[in-house]
């Protein structure tokens, strides 16, 4: 794969720029920005941050609090951090004066030296992202996994090189204020309705998930999902050459299942990627994510051998249908990642019947009647939590039993002893968890902390 662009022709020397939000991304976007030369004021609505000194010896100005109009009305360039919304008021303002409003993810990629593949879709991004970047490791060629996940691409700039491969995994909120961004090869694993509180609707919402194809060329390529129908009209408007991947559709052409093994078909017959056997992730969505990595590798020049050294021993991300422990015979299993419907649908059909669902957080938008088959086929209990709860009771109780709980703590209490005798507890709570909780991770920490403190007071008891 070639490089993207030449890095050399964006400068912001002497420039002012304005990094709104200081969550990871908007601190790396600030630190590299004041090592390019720009002259740099970060902007936050919290009223203190642990950041503070690092910035400022890394001569970046800091004002937190909110973002100050005067502040913006002076910037040559705005830089928005994941989090912050382009709708707010103030950055109205900023557009109607005619300054550029990008996001993080755009400024790092325009000084990126190597290749860039990208995965976005409305669930499994982490967990597709992770195993294509073990696969160009295990085929002996570099690779900086970033973005959404794990490394804010701005603090992978210094390290680029032509020969190294970026990928990147890539939200919504990131790719909705992308100009120039331009991915080798652009994954877009699944769409279904997401983060309608930030986007206003779900077209909004797909509109921002099409910009991955937005620059791409005919010497590109468009990874895609040929089970989902959404996909496959999203994908038409790009130039890309399209890899299609499917579990279960049936293709002449792409990467799908044959014979217990990955194929890649073509009309030259089938190519062997890896055996099924070598797949370690739960859950037949995870299966999923598993080929359409593979497709990516496999468009790269991956070799099928190394396709298959990076998968076996995979186990999936942490947080994404994670097992968390067993008490007294219940299995308790970690799916905090599942922050939207889709994502908690495919979370609940990869349980056996009897499982007890915790629901639950600051919902994002979709349609929780979803969920109905799925509940209906293999729940036992929802255990509904957050800002959400008084709708998970409304929409699912004449399906499902649903019992309220005030903390996590008691969620996981009261699903332990609604799953006795054997059952599943499992965390998929098709909600964001802002109004509890700093993040899905944190989430996730603290329930497989409250499984272990669960397993102690068994014990004692």
């Amino acid at each position: 794969m070639m490089p993207n662009h030449d890095p050399s022709t964006f400068s912001v020397a002497g420039a002012r720029v304005v990094v709104a939000g200081a969550a990871r991304s908007g601190i790396a976007a600030a630190e590299l920005l004041a090592r390019r030369g720009a002259r740099v004021t970060l902007t936050e609505t919290r009223e203190s941050i642990e950041s503070l000194p690092r910035l400022r010896e890394a001569g970046v100005a800091v004002e937190l609090g909110g973002h100050r109009p005067e502040t913006l009305a002076r910037a040559e360039l705005v830089v928005l951090s994941p989090g912050v919304s382009p709708r707010l008021p103030a950055m109205d303002a900023v557009r109607r004066r005619g300054t550029p409003v990008i996001s993080e993810v755009e400024l790092a990629a325009r000084w990126l030296r190597g290749p860039i593949v990208a995965v976005t879709g409305t669930k499994g991004k982490s967990t597709t992202t992770l195993l294509t970047g073990r696969m160009f490791d295990a085929d002996g060629r570099h690779a900086l996994v970033g973005g959404n996940i794990g490394t804010a691409l701005s603090s992978q700039v210094e390290d680029s090189a032509p020969d190294v491969v970026h990928v990147v995994e890539v939200s919504s909120f990131q790719l909705e204020l992308t100009h120039t961004f331009h991915p080798r090869i652009a994954v877009l694993l699944n769409l279904a309705p997401d983060h309608i509180d930030r986007h206003g609707s779900f077209e909004e919402y797909a509109a921002a998930k099409a910009r991955i194809f937005a620059n791409q060329t005919a010497d590109d390529t468009m990874v895609i999902n040929a089970d989902d129908p959404l996909v496959l009209e999203l994908a038409r408007r790009g130039r890309a050459r399209p890899l299609r991947f499917a579990v279960t559709s049936p293709m002449t052409d792409g990467v799908l299942l044959a014979g217990g093994s990955i194929v890649r078909r073509s009309p030259d017959g089938d190519r062997p990627l890896l055996p099924l056997s070598a797949v370690q992730v739960p859950g037949r969505h995870l299966l999923s994510d598993v080929l359409a990595a593979s497709a990516a590798a496999s468009a790269a020049g991956v070799s099928p051998a190394a396709i298959e050294r990076a998968v076996r021993g995979f186990g999936g991300c942490e947080h994404a249908l994670e097992p968390a422990g067993e008490v007294a015979g219940v299995r308790f299993v970690n799916d905090s990642k599942a922050t939207n419907v889709l994502a908690a649908r495919a979370a609940i059909e990869s349980c056996e019947r009897g499982v007890v669902v915790i629901m639950g957080g600051r919902f994002k938008g979709g349609n929780l009647a979803e969920l109905v088959p799925a509940l209906a086929a293999r729940a036992r209990a929802v255990v509904a939590i957050g800002e959400a709860r008084t709708r998970i009771r409304t929409e699912l109780g004449a399906t499902v039993d649903v019992t309220e709980a005030s903390t996590l703590r008691a969620a996981v209490r009261a699903a332990f002893a609604l799953a006795s005798g054997g059952g599943t507890v499992l965390l998929a709570p098709a909600c964001a968890s802002l109004d509890m909780f700093r993040d899905y991770a944190e989430r996730g920490r603290v329930f497989k902390e409250e499984v272990v403190r669960l397993a102690q007071d068994t014990a004692a008891s």
